[in-house]
């Protein structure tokens, strides 16, 4: 097993954090490191992150499907890349969309810079009402009214209006203003309860292993997506919620929702909140993706989700975990990237600050909470036991920060794995491999909200 970079490898650190057998990281090929140019080891984050969770399908699927010898993981470079830069590869009959809002990116202040996100019509909103802008303001605007202030003051202004902004840090400090540990694991696992498992694995396929498990997907925007997305990979029902009240970006929805099913449910209405409830009681796994305590009211806070579903796995996605002084801090990978320091170590000159290659600190993550449910479905077949696992993009920030030493020799980048189907989408293929396994998506992303509210028969 390749180990290159300073300190233990993302890989290590998670399989130890879920309290998995460390000797089943010796299946795991050397290579695979694609090609992702950075100050920081984002090769080896990308290769760990599709490593664990194709290790993990594996593994779930020796369980139920002994052969002869185990069954061996692939590492591609190249679809490693690919799936990494997803957006990127995106095409809608053709055409590359935009991924970006105008008002989004980087912006000199007063006394350094601020990086905001403003890709979400409410986000857009919210910043602009924050800056006391029109509705209808521009790049131009926003970049005056940002530097005629410090950018702490900016950060804090927009906050307190429900935006998204930050102040960049210095590389080194963000992680103390952030205030949650310099060394989180990207994982963690707490059992929550006694019960007998909910979901027993049958009938499943090499190519299917995941078969009649029911997933409910209460994601939005990369990390959590990718998570789903490679749970339905393997052959998982996965049914998306929205509100209809906060529409996807198309582009974002096309990227990631393949193999998923998606619908609308406005939890403000009691029709629609029984649904959500009849959802809840049928599903193996829930996922969620947003702010910890923000779904709480729907009855997913961990402990009464323990109480009235025994045996269910909770797997919660945020920005910068349960503790620290953000924890309540709405986030993106990109506003992530611009506190932890990483923007600036990223810098070209030392001045402006930079960016990862790609959305990694997101994709990471997903692949680690698909890795970690897989992991908690296996225990479970022998313990039993109601379970909630945890991912934050901070966590996985702070673990990259300290491993900054490139792999070399460096890899060239080769064509991108990428498959177009009927409709002239073209999407990038899954990074997930190992033996007897899925090659491609169940099926492209369906429209966002053109599904029924329920289980596949």
């Amino acid at each position: 097993m390749s180990t290159g970079g300073e300190g233990a490898s993302l890989l290590t650190r998670a399989w130890s954090a879920l309290g998995d057998d460390p000797a089943a990281l010796q299946r795991v090929p050397p290579g695979g490191e694609p090609a992702l140019t950075s100050a920081l080891n984002v090769p080896r984050l990308a290769r760990d992150a599709v490593a664990a969770a194709s290790l993990a399908a594996a593994l779930w699927t020796d369980s139920l499907l002994p052969r002869g010898r185990p069954r061996a993981i692939h590492l591609d470079a190249g679809r490693i890349a690919t799936a990494f830069l997803s957006e990127r590869h995106l095409r809608i009959r053709g055409d590359s969309p935009d991924l970006w809002a105008p008002l989004s990116g980087f912006w000199e202040a007063a006394d350094g810079w601020v990086r905001t996100h403003a890709n979400y019509p409410h986000h857009r909103g919210r910043l602009l009402a924050a800056l006391e802008l029109g509705s209808d303001a521009g790049p131009d605007d926003l970049a005056a009214r940002i530097r005629s202030a410090a950018a702490r003051d900016t950060e804090d202004r927009v906050y307190a209006a429900g935006g998204i902004a930050a102040a960049v840090r210095p590389a080194g400090q963000g992680l103390a203003d952030w205030g949650g540990p310099a060394d989180a694991p990207p994982l963690a696992l707490t059992r929550l309860g006694t019960a007998p498992t909910r979901f027993r694995g049958s009938p499943a396929t090499a190519a299917a292993p995941l078969k009649g498990l029911r997933v409910l997907d209460l994601t939005r925007v990369i990390a959590g997506p990718v998570a789903t997305r490679t749970l339905a990979l393997l052959g998982a029902d996965v049914l998306r919620i929205d509100s209809p009240a906060l529409p996807e970006m198309p582009v974002q929805h096309l990227d990631t929702g393949a193999g998923k099913h998606s619908a609308l449910l406005d939890l403000s209405l009691p029709a629609d909140e029984r649904t959500f409830r009849r959802l809840l009681d049928g599903a193996h796994v829930v996922v969620t993706g947003y702010r910890p305590g923000a779904l709480d009211r729907f009855g997913l806070e961990p402990a009464a989700l323990a109480g009235g579903h025994p045996g269910i796995i909770l797997a919660r996605l945020s920005a910068w975990g349960n503790t620290g002084r953000w924890a309540q801090r709405r986030g993106f990978d990109s506003i992530v990237q611009a506190v932890s320091g990483i923007a600036m170590r990223e810098s070209s000159d030392g001045a402006r600050p930079g960016v990862l290659p790609a959305q990694a600190l997101d994709h990471a993550a997903g692949y680690l909470l698909a890795a970690g449910v897989l992991s908690v479905l296996r225990r479970q077949q022998d313990e039993g036991g109601t379970w909630l696992l945890e991912s934050s993009l901070a966590g996985i920030a702070a673990g990259l920060l300290q491993d900054y030493r490139p792999l070399l020799p460096r890899a060239e980048a080769g064509p991108p794995t990428i498959a177009v189907n009927a409709e002239g989408i073209t999407t990038a293929l899954p990074a997930v491999a190992f033996d007897d396994g899925p090659e491609d998506w169940p099926f492209p992303a369906r429209p966002w909200g053109a599904d029924p509210p329920e289980w596949q028969p």
